[in-house]
């Protein structure tokens, strides 16, 4: 499990001359060194760490450093339970779906996009279907037509190689 992303420099680790100090309350300390820090710190019994590396001077806050990781880690895991993966569905068509089929085909694509997810809509042609593309134009049209109550177009159909494709996204919520 990875705690911390960026490993930060603390304590004997901190190797600059001079580096600008806070205290764990977030006071001001000033400039010094290195090694006065570290003996405040330790008076404190906490840890100096550099928070700022790349400003001049460096700078590095007194602070319990393991309660500050996990503190850090509560908080990406947290992140990470709220954060939702939007996935790519799939539903494939055919030329002569009889009406039924088609329904059942609409309610899926319903259910893909209340849950957040995208749907990527399919008509696959084969032998003397490639013949009438117009044919799997007018399913898609009815399709996305069907849909338009919960789902907005993102790419509409179009002609790829044997295979029509029309991607569609859920419908965001105006506040």
């Amino acid at each position: 499990m990875n705690i911390a992303i960026k490993e930060m420099q603390i304590n004997e680790a901190i190797r600059d001359s001079e580096l600008r100090v806070i205290a764990g309350d977030g006071e001001m300390l000033g400039i010094m060194s290195a090694a006065e820090a570290l003996k405040i710190a330790e008076e404190k019994n906490l840890d100096l760490v550099k928070i700022a590396p790349q400003a001049k001077p460096p700078v590095c806050k007194i602070m319990d450093y393991s309660k500050y990781r996990f503190e850090q880690a509560k908080r990406e895991k947290e992140a990470r339970k709220n954060q939702h993966v939007i996935e790519i569905k799939e539903i494939r068509l055919s030329l002569n779906i009889d009406k039924h089929d088609f329904e059942t085909k609409v309610n899926h694509a319903r259910r893909f996009l209340t849950d957040g997810n995208k749907v990527k809509v399919s008509i696959r042609f084969r032998g003397r279907e490639m013949a009438h593309p117009e044919n799997g134009l007018v399913t898609m049209s009815n399709f996305a037509e069907a849909c338009q109550d919960f789902c907005t177009i993102e790419k509409s159909a179009k002609l790829e190689g044997r295979s029509m494709m029309m991607f569609l996204a859920p419908k965001t919520k105006k506040q």
